[in-house]
């Protein structure tokens, strides 16, 4: 069993964020029916959907229906967002019983030039402590260490103000509260064709700790392939164990245990580098 599933509801974004290529793909909301489909062939091979891959998942127009599909065969679900819509769907999140975690990109403002979102950190920091009381884990994300972090002054400043300056070190961060976090990391950077390609010894969980399923129901070893640049096989037509057990998933799991890239977006993936220093 695998530890996660990302499920990419949606590859349409309400922001243009500098750090994210978007995609080239045809732009959909996955409907309803090839969700529950894609969650009936998953069922019992994870226990968490992470729904994201690229996209803001809140934008879904049926994302309450979604959460409980999932609730139905088992998952907990998990939830990447950059904050924009939090207010709008609260009610939606709040009333579902099997959210595990929200994690919120506060570094996508700043990310965006001339975005104007005028109570946004307020927001996303009042929803934390609400979705926090209600159960849920939340995760106020600055992964913008050497990128955009102008404002990361302020956000600390309103998190002091919000938690009474309480905060206890993690190892990514800060626990803020009973099931709230601040955690820091460098800017997020994803695979791209024209990055470098790394030499030297190679390491992933891809296949491992996760697998993604896009949209169109294409199953990729990684979270970070928003391209589907290394499909494995499809969901919609194939059977899950069909697909990791493939001689194709097979000998992209042998290569990393080799220590050797298996493909050229590993080649240049700078987190399968940081593995290796």
């Amino acid at each position: 069993m695998l530890p996660k599933v990302y499920v990419e509801i949606t590859n349409i974004c309400n922001l243009h964020c500098s750090f994210c290529p978007g995609t080239s793909r045809s732009k959909e909301f996955m409907p309803i029916e090839r969700f529950e489909t894609i969650a009936d062939k998953l069922a019992g091979k994870t226990r968490y959907l992470y729904l994201h891959v690229l996209g803001e998942p809140l934008l879904h127009p049926r994302l309450g229906e979604i959460i409980d599909i999932a609730g139905r065969y088992g998952f907990k679900v998990c939830i990447t967002t950059n904050g924009t819509l939090l207010t709008k769907v609260q009610d939606v999140l709040l009333s579902a019983d099997n959210i595990h975690k929200i994690s919120i990109s506060l570094h996508s403002l700043e990310a965006n030039s001339g975005a104007v979102y005028t109570t946004y950190y307020d927001d996303c920091i009042d929803f934390a402590r609400i979705a926090s009381h209600h159960g849920i884990i939340t995760v106020l994300r600055l992964w913008n260490q050497g990128g955009e972090d102008k404002n990361n002054e302020l956000i600390l400043s309103k998190l002091g103000k919000a938690f009474n300056d309480e905060k206890t070190p993690t190892q990514n961060g800060y626990k803020l509260a009973e099931k709230c976090y601040l955690e820091w990391g460098q800017k997020f950077d994803w695979p791209s064709p024209n990055a470098p390609i790394y030499g030297g010894r190679r390491f992933c969980m891809a296949l491992r700790d996760q697998i993604a399923v896009l949209c169109d129901g294409t199953v990729v070893p990684c979270c970070l392939d928003g391209e589907g640049r290394m499909p494995l096989g499809n969901l919609l037509t194939d059977d899950y164990d069909y697909i990791v057990g493939s001689k194709l998933a097979r000998d992209f799991v042998q290569s990393f245990s080799d220590g050797k890239a298996p493909c050229d977006m590993c080649q240049r993936c700078g987190y399968s580098k940081q593995k290796f220093g």
